[in-house]
């Protein structure tokens, strides 16, 4: 074989393929057609660094059966391979079918990736799956975990409601998230695992680990009945008692944020005598000191023109939140309705202070 693709065009091909992706609107995930927009995958092209691309002789595609599949189909090789390849060895089935593998789990909507797949699966069937999985959670086990992310999204390449597939996968994009980095870094991941999680659910049912971690997902976010209805589906599926302990004792805690949840959405669906009859009594509360409370309950009374008392409620939101822009500007707006220029003007200066800071404080200047 001789190596055809240089460094250039190997560049080349790989930018090409997230590209054309997002012009024809296929899902970039690596469960295909699943997610719209691969979060993780710019993370792991680092690991492509290490490829160069060349096309099988016509003599070997016949060889091992493949050659209306992969005939002028470049495949991946390792820059260590090359040595190999330049003394007048070719590559074995299975040094090809790593590096697709690979390939496949860093970009899996690789140019060439349908091609890498139907080889995969004509040679190896359920074998290809089997010691993906393994590597995958070989890596996991050893702290490696943007090798074992590869190998899991690899998996779901394969099939994408494997359930060994998307728990790892799942797991592993929440152990990443958990060592830090920075916030878009954290936050993709995050809203990956909660993808996934929520996938995982309706392709496995009865499956209660995806209910565990899918409540605690939800509950972080804020989306408290939501968490509520996805633990008691945890219980309705699992037998581990001090599990099942862990998580009646998390729904006795929601019991409350779930009310005010329902309070706070009766004010933005317009239903604000409603929503202060359910959030008033949580002033007084261990909820207290919970500043959506009073943003809601501002909102509320400024809704149905009780400036009075929808100051009062914006003006202990700040007591709480001091720089919350939002009370600041729902202030502003209120002492606009009343006339008081003065007081306007003390609150959008306060907002444009704030706004300018945190614009510094983002840029570094």
């Amino acid at each position: 074989m001789k190596v055809k693709k240089t460094e250039r065009q190997l560049k080349k091909v790989e930018s090409g393929s997230h590209a054309e992706a997002k012009a024809d609107g296929r899902s970039q995930g690596p469960g295909q057609g699943r997610i719209r927009g691969d979060r993780v995958g710019p993370y792991l092209t680092s690991f492509l660094a290490d490829f160069v691309f060349d096309e099988l002789s016509p003599e070997f595609l016949k060889k091992i059966g493949v050659a209306e599949l992969m005939a002028g189909v470049p495949v991946p090789i390792r820059r260590g391979e090359l040595v190999q390849i330049q003394q007048g060895q070719q590559l074995t089935a299975n040094q090809l079918a790593e590096n697709m593998i690979w390939l496949l789990g860093v970009d899996p909507q690789f140019k060439y990736g349908e091609h890498y797949l139907a080889f995969l699966l004509k040679l190896f069937r359920q074998q290809i799956l089997d010691s993906t999985l393994r590597e995958a959670q070989d890596a996991a086990e050893q702290g490696q975990l943007k090798k074992a992310c590869i190998y899991f999204r690899a998996c779901l390449r394969l099939q994408p409601d494997s359930l060994e597939g998307l728990y790892g996968y799942i797991r592993v994009c929440r152990d990443m998230y958990l060592e830090g980095g920075d916030e878009d870094y954290v936050g993709n991941l995050k809203a990956e695992t909660m993808e996934y999680l929520e996938v995982l659910t309706l392709e496995h049912p009865d499956f209660g680990p995806g209910y565990y971690y899918l409540g605690y997902a939800y509950a972080n976010l804020g989306l408290y009945a939501k968490a509520a209805i996805t633990w008691q589906q945890y219980l309705d599926r699992s037998e581990d008692q001090e599990e099942r302990q862990e998580i009646q004792e998390r729904l006795t805690q929601l019991e409350g944020p779930v009310k005010i949840e329902d309070g706070c959405n009766d004010v933005l669906a317009g239903r604000y005598e409603e929503g202060i009859f359910k959030l008033e009594p949580y002033e007084k509360s261990s909820f207290s000191s919970w500043w959506p409370l009073y943003y809601y309950l501002g909102m509320a009374h400024a809704g149905l023109g009780e400036h009075q008392e929808a100051k009062k409620s914006f003006k202990h939101l700040l007591t709480l939140q001091p720089s919350h822009v939002e009370a600041m500007l729902e202030l502003a707006a209120i002492y606009r309705a009343e006339g008081d220029l003065e007081n306007q003007k003390k609150y959008t200066d306060k907002v444009e202070l704030i706004l300018s800071q945190q614009e510094a404080d983002r840029t570094g200047e």
